[in-house]
């Protein structure tokens, strides 16, 4: 720099002459290139130095021809002086009189950190003690064309600190509304599900290649916090420090960008490899889920990634999405239909799923604690409301109502059932609430079974029950239940039977038989909260059960 410029430049906080040096650029017909190579070149970050330095002396003499050597020296209190100088170079160097409390900066290694954590995709060469520090590419400013599988890979390793490669890859760039060029990717795996606590987000905001936040939480929203890689956008004011943006509206308008983005990448992998998109969700579908219930601009499109597992899966792909389901709902079906279960095996020997089954209506399976959360904050899909099956009878649906107008007068089943009758119905219904005084609530008979002797009815989720418990939001003992039975299974009609006997070991036995049906039937709606409560009883009616076998003999 000559003398004026080292006055103008260094002389002046906040004046460092880069809105000339971008103008020059721009008289000189280079508009592409100017806002990449004003990074490095001035700035206030001159003045740093100034925090670790007792004073400051910068060497400089420009390339214009006859131009003289100078230094420039501070001590940072608020004045400076300029000296001509003899032997200086062309170009600048700069010495810092470090401060006896700052010496840890003078060591490569504390250097060679900070230059790597901002600086180390800027497109000038940084060097330390003779070695190039900056090795590593801005693979998000190359067209997709130029990016190799294995740049990528490395890319990934080093910005994410993984040993194995990812996933799924994003390479972006848009220019409207504003410039960004993106660098996204799905790992193999994440360390949340092995409690490892909430993960941080792993994507940073880079600025013309200089970092500005490194696990930028503001970028990407909460749920997208398991993706990994660089976001660069020029359009980003930064404040002094230039780690923080000044404008929070043009932040939350890029993220909103990328978000839109992100949902777009995810439904494009689905179309493009349904095998991997199966692995992404069965890896990262909670994450999904979250979004579903946390981001209420986002939910419903979010919602057409979920999978789920289905009563009607096909063994090759096991997951289907609810845009799936629609599309294969029977004619005039109300709703979309799902059962919670800890497995698909336990959902589908439900006593709930019996009448579905029957029916030929296809059954969500939701086999985690978040997927009634999922479900309340949905509601809908596409005008079909999201039904759980324990909480509705198959035969109010709008199939199975058509299908019995079109029988119209079909001659009915006349084959002799064995059923127990209203009376006998009314009266086994007071035997539950007497032997079950202060656990129960309703009790009557039900058509909506066919293998299972009782279920539970209009009770609350299972899975909803454990999230209050274990946050504490529920208090003393469970509520009463309302149970229904089937009036026509063997267990209900013989328990009839000995609750109305005249022997009292009989009715005794019925009344440990109801408590057993009523417990059962909490298990199978999941909200038994200590099974061990019924070990004693299931001894009981083992006992009874071989109390006429015969006693073992020495010879048998």
């Amino acid at each position: 720099m000559t003398k004026e410029e080292l006055q103008n430049n260094l002389g002046t906080i906040a004046g460092s002459g880069s809105k000339a040096f971008v103008r020059q650029l721009q008289e000189a017909g280079d508009t592409k290139g100017s806002h990449e190579k004003i990074i490095g070149q001035f700035g206030v970050g001159f003045y740093s130095a100034f925090m670790v330095s007792k004073s400051v002396k910068v060497y400089s003499r420009s390339a214009k021809a006859g131009s003289k050597g100078y230094l420039w020296e501070s001590d940072g209190q608020g004045a400076f002086k300029i000296y001509e100088c003899e032997g200086v170079e062309k170009g600048t160097k700069i010495i810092l009189d470090v401060k006896d409390t700052e010496l840890s900066f003078t060591t490569p290694q504390v250097i060679e950190r900070i230059l790597k954590k901002y600086s180390n995709f800027v497109n000038f060469e940084i060097t330390l003690n003779g070695g190039k520090v900056n090795t590593v590419e801005a693979l998000w400013m190359k067209s997709k064309d130029e990016v190799s599988n294995e740049d990528h890979i490395d890319f990934y390793k080093f910005i994410s600190g993984a040993y194995d490669s990812p996933m799924m890859r994003l390479h972006y760039a848009v220019d409207a509304p504003m410039t960004i060029r993106a660098l996204l990717y799905v790992p193999q795996s994440h360390t949340e599900k092995y409690g490892g606590g909430r993960m941080e987000c792993g994507v940073s905001l880079y600025s013309r290649r200089v970092l500005i936040q490194s696990k930028a939480k503001s970028l990407l929203p909460e749920w997208l916090r398991f993706l990994k890689g660089a976001v660069d956008c020029e359009s980003i004011p930064l404040n002094v420090s230039r780690e923080h943006t000044q404008d929070g509206a043009l932040m939350r308008r890029l993220s909103s960008v990328l978000t839109k983005k992100a949902i777009r990448w995810f439904e494009e992998e689905a179309k493009r490899d349904r095998t991997k998109y199966e692995r992404f969700i069965r890896e990262f579908g909670p994450f999904l889920k979250e979004g579903v219930c946390t981001d209420q601009v986002h939910k419903m499109d979010i919602a057409k990634l979920l999978r789920f597992e289905t009563s009607k899966a096909e063994v090759d792909y096991p997951y289907i999405s609810l845009e799936e389901y629609r599309d294969r709902m029977q004619a005039n079906q109300t709703h979309i239909y799902y059962i919670t279960a800890p497995s698909k095996e336990m959902a589908l020997a439900s006593p709930y799923y019996e009448q579905y089954k029957e029916h030929g209506l296809e059954v969500l399976v939701l086999t985690e604690t978040i997927d009634d959360f999922v479900m309340q904050h949905l509601d809908t899909y596409a005008k079909h409301k999201l039904q759980n099956i324990e909480m509705f009878d198959a035969t109010n649906d709008g199939s199975v109502q058509h299908k019995k107008k079109l029988e119209g007068n079909k001659d009915e089943d006349v084959s002799i059932q064995k059923k127990l009758n209203d009376t006998q119905v009314n009266a086994l219904a007071d035997f539950f609430c007497k032997r079950l005084v202060g656990r129960i609530g309703v009790c009557k008979a039900t058509e909506r079974l066919r293998d299972s002797p009782a279920v539970l009815a209009d009770h609350e989720s299972a899975q909803m029950r454990k999230v209050y418990k274990v946050t504490g939001q529920i208090q003393g003992p469970p509520p009463k239940y309302n149970l229904h039975f089937n009036p026509k299974h063997d267990v209900i009609r013989k328990m009839y039977t000995l609750a109305h006997s005249t022997n009292n070991e009989d009715v005794e036995t019925a009344g440990i038989l109801a408590e057993q049906l009523f417990d059962n039937a909490i298990i199978a709606a999941g909200l038994m909260e200590d099974p061990r409560s019924i070990v004693q009883r299931l001894n009981s009616i083992m006992s009874k059960m071989v109390q006429n076998v015969d006693e073992p003999t020495a010879d048998k």
